[in-house]
């Protein structure tokens, strides 16, 4: 359920003066969709599994989305992961090593969807050995992040 509007919602103020009226927009727009649960928002929130139409809906949603995406990621690139992305990046890294495991090999790509989440069901049961690898992870992880870094300077 969004919040409320306040008078603030009602008010033309230029948040950044001396800036043309572009970067003023933006800005406000940003501003006001900020903790109103915008797409990338909704994406962390929603951990149920998508069914098909709720699939094509987020894949037509992220192709609009596209260049802000690219750009971001750009942004982001030249910058050193923190700890609670290199976690991130280590358990995704670890839930894929059981993926190849129970799926004999093939990556998620390769195997059909039904049976992408008949798998998916039940690496949700093995949390607690996938926290464990993504632990065991965490250092190569970061070493990676760094290769990564120097190599695009």
């Amino acid at each position: 359920m969004p919040k409320p509007m306040s008078f603030k919602n009602f008010t033309t103020v230029e948040y950044r003066p001396g800036e043309d009226e572009l970067t003023n927009y933006r800005v406000q727009k940003r501003r006001k969709t900020n903790g109103t649960g915008g797409p990338a928002e909704e994406a962390e929130a929603e951990l149920e599994a998508l069914n098909f139409s709720q699939r094509r809906a987020r894949g037509r949603q992220m192709r609009k989305m596209k260049t802000r995406l690219k750009v971001g990621r750009k942004r982001q690139s030249k910058k050193a992961a923190d700890l609670p992305r290199l976690k991130k990046r280590a358990r995704k890294h670890a839930m894929n090593q059981v993926f190849k495991k129970l799926s004999k090999g093939k990556s998620r790509a390769e195997v059909p969807p039904a049976r992408r989440q008949e798998i998916e069901k039940r690496l949700e049961k093995m949390k607690g050995r996938i926290d464990r690898i993504a632990v065991r992870n965490l250092p190569s992880i970061r070493k990676l992040d760094k290769e990564r870094r120097s190599s695009s300077k």
